[in-house]
């Protein structure tokens, strides 16, 4: 066999196919309603993998179901661009709350979060997941900031904290839904406060 007709190594693909089935799984477990405890055993069996593979990739089961929440939290909340921060704001926080209350995502960050208390690595994972879902939505405040909507001393800060405060709360405590009236009225409230 000569070079040319070589089958080229899959490896890869492959590896990366095995990967991605360990985070779609790792979801799909934590959003069970059942009390079958998530393990590295069931995330290795459903995905068809053993547990070698995972920690090849990942230190702890918390670090795996962070991964898997980021990962998803990417897709579902685009960042918009709809030219005013009140409207990007509403856009940003509707598609936030839609996809962070839906009882499968809940569930997993009430999980994950609770991991994070107890494994050094997972808490590591929710530290990064955090800071990478806050910088998108101060990105937005810069672009409206950039645009002139908001007033020179707005603290950005301040209004990602209570943004994410808002859903983290509810979540963590099951005080109430995540709905698409609050998104609407809470970006109402923030893109005012930016306002002065």
């Amino acid at each position: 066999m000569t070079a040319e007709t070589r089958r080229p190594h899959t490896g890869r693909r492959r590896n990366e196919a095995a990967r991605q089935a360990i985070l779609d799984v790792a979801v799909d477990l934590l959003g069970r309603t059942d009390d079958t405890p998530v393990t590295i055993d069931t995330i290795a069996a459903a995905a068809g993998v053993g547990k070698q593979t995972i920690y090849r990739w990942w230190p702890s089961k918390g670090a795996v179901l962070l991964e898997a929440l980021a990962g998803r939290a990417g897709v579902d909340v685009p960042v918009p661009d709809t030219g005013t921060l009140e409207d990007d704001l509403e856009a940003f926080l509707r598609a936030t709350f839609l996809a962070g209350g839906h009882p499968r995502t809940v569930s997993a960050l009430r999980y994950t979060m609770a991991e994070a208390q107890r494994d050094p690595h997972a808490r590591e994972h929710m530290r990064e997941f955090i800071a990478g879902r806050r910088r998108v939505l101060r990105g937005l405040l810069e672009r409206a900031r950039d645009r002139g909507e908001t007033a020179a001393g707005a603290d950005l800060d301040l209004i990602v904290d209570q943004a994410y405060g808002v859903l983290w709360y509810r979540i963590l405590t099951g005080h109430a839904d995540l709905s698409e009236a609050d998104a609407v009225a809470l970006a109402g409230a923030l893109a005012g406060q930016a306002r002065g």
